[in-house]
């Protein structure tokens, strides 16, 4: 199945430095996106899903904006990547806190668009946004 590029954008009530652990550490990133993360001393993210595992490097980052998960697929194409990115943006008229989601990956479209409303939801229960 071909990847595909999905990109959702959440508004979210919380502060970009508020939002930005849960993005950019394992047990930030275990409270809401996966069942479990854990990193190794290579800085390999492992990603427990439904028992299932998926490394990934963090290949990009930047305090309070953005972080972006490279997925390391054993029979994967080097050069075509799996992805996630998330980035927090906000409305400078509004001051309204936007979660943007970029997903690139070979999972149906629809599927994605409802992991991440649910996903999404379960961040703004913890951090009452």
């Amino acid at each position: 199945m071909p990847k595909e590029k999905f990109v959702g954008e959440y508004p979210i009530n919380a502060s970009k430095k508020m939002l930005y652990p849960y993005f950019s550490t394992a047990s930030g990133l275990a409270q809401w996106f996966a069942d479990d993360v854990n990193i190794d001393e290579d800085k390999i993210y492992t990603f427990l899903w439904d028992g299932d595992e998926n490394k990934a490097k963090m290949v990009s980052s930047r305090t309070n904006s953005h972080v972006r998960f490279e997925f390391i697929e054993e029979d994967g194409d080097e050069d075509d990547p799996t992805y996630v990115e998330f980035k927090l943006d906000m409305n400078e008229l509004t001051q309204e806190v936007f979660i943007r989601v970029t997903d690139y990956s070979d999972i149906d479209q629809e599927e994605v668009n409802d992991l991440y409303e649910s996903l999404i939801n379960d961040l703004k229960e913890i951090v009452g946004g």
